[in-house]
Formats: structure tokens, sequence, C-alpha cells
């Protein structure tokens, strides 16, 4: 078994006329917390969007333990434990928390183990226990967070996307869900892949980094290399 648990080799892709990937090529090893770093319309998310196949690459090869996945159907991609926490959180609002939980678990049979999840993210998560008939229009915007990453939970994944987790929260709200993001890697053993504008906190938790620039990759490496990479700090360390 490959220590590369995703592989992107060589991938672009375009909206239309746009071209918002060009040859990105990236390794994330099995059990590691990977970074995906650069500015707003950088094609951050364009990237794991690609490797979920919301948007189809227009070249390159994406490689999920070993095999290739750039042309299997997103929900294929899922059942093989590759799973993806969107920008935005993108919760169902009209329905309670459970019931956005347990969708999560939708290409997966035998309740009692989904029960047993069910168990799990609620102890990883007590607010959405306590909130479980709650209509997720109602959640605070980390309670809805939250939801999004025990969603995704219940998939059952070996590898999570997480794109732009931070986004809206408060400096509080944005630790406690790095802090889940960490546990979920070392104590339930979960490949990591996180796309995120906070670049330092980013970097603390990752053990290595990529960073694009208009579409390309511009800079990788050890994340402590990069904290101090003096182009780094400039542009996105404020120092």
């Amino acid at each position: 078994m490959s220590d590369v648990m995703l592989e992107l080799r060589g991938v672009s892709a375009s909206y239309g006329a746009i071209q918002a990937l060009q040859n990105v090529s990236l390794q994330v090893p099995r059990g590691a917390i990977v970074a995906l770093l650069g500015s707003n319309g950088a094609g951050k998310s364009t990237t794991l969007n690609a490797i979920s196949h919301l948007i189809q690459p227009s070249a390159g090869e994406i490689l999920f333990d070993g095999e290739p996945i750039r042309r299997l159907p997103s929900e294929e991609i899922v059942r093989r434990g590759l799973v993806q926490v969107p920008e935005g959180r993108e919760v169902f609002k009209d329905m309670s928390v459970r019931e956005n939980l347990e969708l999560g678990a939708y290409l997966r049979r035998g309740r009692g183990e989904i029960a047993q999840d069910l168990e799990r993210v609620h102890a990883m998560f007590p607010r959405l226990k306590e909130r479980s008939e709650q209509r997720a229009s109602t959640l605070s915007g980390g309670e809805q967070q939250m939801l999004a990453i025990g969603r995704a939970l219940m998939a059952r994944p070996r590898m999570i996307l997480f794109d732009e987790p931070s986004m809206g929260l408060s400096p509080l709200l944005v630790e406690q869900i790095f802090e889940a993001i960490v546990r979920l890697n070392r104590e339930q053993g979960l490949t990591i892949l996180v796309v995120e504008q906070d670049v330092r906190l980013a970097l603390r938790v990752a053990s290595y980094a990529y960073i694009l620039e208009n579409g390309e990759m511009s800079l990788q490496g050890p994340s402590a290399q990069l904290m101090t990479d003096p182009a780094v700090r400039r542009a996105y360390l404020g120092v």
C-alpha cells in the first residue's frame, strides 16, 4: 500500500474560457494534514471540486489510494472514502440536525453501525445532540460548520477535504473547529487536505503546504519552512 493517499498529476480545469487551474500537482501522504493555501481566486476551491468531481478537469490525473478517480461520479468517490466538507457549510437548512447527519450515511447500509457513528458525532460535537430536532437554519454559523463536519463523518471517510472551514466564524469558533480537525487526524487517523485563507493557522496544524497563485502551484514545502520563508511572510503573514 502506497504512503500517498491522494495525488494530483498535472491537473488543469476551466470555467468556460476562464482557465482556473493549470498543471497542478500535489501529494497528500496517508495520515497527514496538508494545507492548500492562496489568496481569493487562486484556484483552491476549484482544486477540491476537481478532486470530488464537482467539476470535470480538462487534463491531468487524480489518484486516490493509487486508483484513478478523475472520471468517477461524485457518489462513487464518496463511497471509496473521500468526502468533502464544502465552503460556506451548505447544510440542508429546512431539515433537522438529525436528518442532515443521517443524509451523510445515505450510501451506507447497516443501521446499527450508522447509529454508532451518530453517537460518535454527538460525542465530538455535543451541541448537535442538544439541537438534534431543530432545523439546521436555526443553528449559528459555528454549529452549522460542526453539522457539515458531522455529516461528512457519517459517510465513514478515510480522507476529508475541508474547504475554508474558518470562513465567517469568530476567532474562538475557528480555534474549536481546527481543534476538531486535528483530533480527527490524531484520534481517528483521517487523512486531511484543508483549503484555508488563514495561512498562519493552517501552517500551524498542517505538516506540509502548497501555495497556489492564479491557478498554478507557486510554492510548496514543510509548514515550518514556509512559516519562515520571507516571501510567504510578506504575502500572507503580514510581517
